[in-house]
């Protein structure tokens, strides 16, 4: 489960999550917002399977688009699409689309390196008065992803190292 803002920030996360995505608590300034991190990070792509790229990028440059649209050009979502128009060709290229309204669907999918391939489904709880959502991840009961994410909790309850080398917080009460 994560918390996040409009511009893909996250305000919190449970350490599943964490385990899952990298830990979000240490990132700072533009490197906050996901989709700036997609263009600018190619690690950041490493938690989705290739396939799933594509359709991504066109995601969250029309995301950013749709923000710029309401805070306006001098928003810090316009300052992020600056420095990626700066900075990442493949960012100019989807940019140059035009794209709005591309909406992240409902089902996800994740690469994990110890637990493999995990396909969740993504529950969305909007408040429109702070622009924030809670992401609410669960796998089919029965299903290899639902095997998948518990193991993924008890290696992540062990303190482990998550997907991007990040040191991750042990289960809470276990000492270090």
């Amino acid at each position: 489960m994560r918390r996040r803002r409009q511009l893909g920030e996250t305000l919190q996360q449970t350490a599943l999550a964490a385990q899952l995505t990298g830990d979000a608590s240490g990132r700072r300034g533009d490197d906050r917002s996901i989709g700036y991190r997609w263009f600018a990070d190619p690690r950041s792509r490493d938690v989705h399977p290739v396939e799933d790229h594509p359709f991504l990028s066109r995601m969250y440059a029309s995301g950013l688009r749709t923000v710029i649209a309401r805070r306006g050009p001098g928003s810090r979502a316009a300052h992020l699409a600056e420095r990626l128009l700066a900075t990442s060709e493949e960012f100019r290229e989807v940019w140059a689309r035009h794209e709005v309204g591309i909406r992240p669907r409902d089902v996800k999918h994740y690469r994990h390196p110890e637990v493999g391939l995990l396909t969740l489904q993504c529950q969305v709880l909007q408040d429109p008065d702070s622009s924030q959502a809670l992401l609410v991840y669960t796998a089919e009961p029965g299903s290899e992803s639902a095997d998948r994410l518990r193991l993924l909790s008890v290696i992540g309850s062990s303190g482990a190292v998550g997907l991007l080398g990040d040191r991750l917080p042990l289960a809470p009460g276990r000492e270090s």
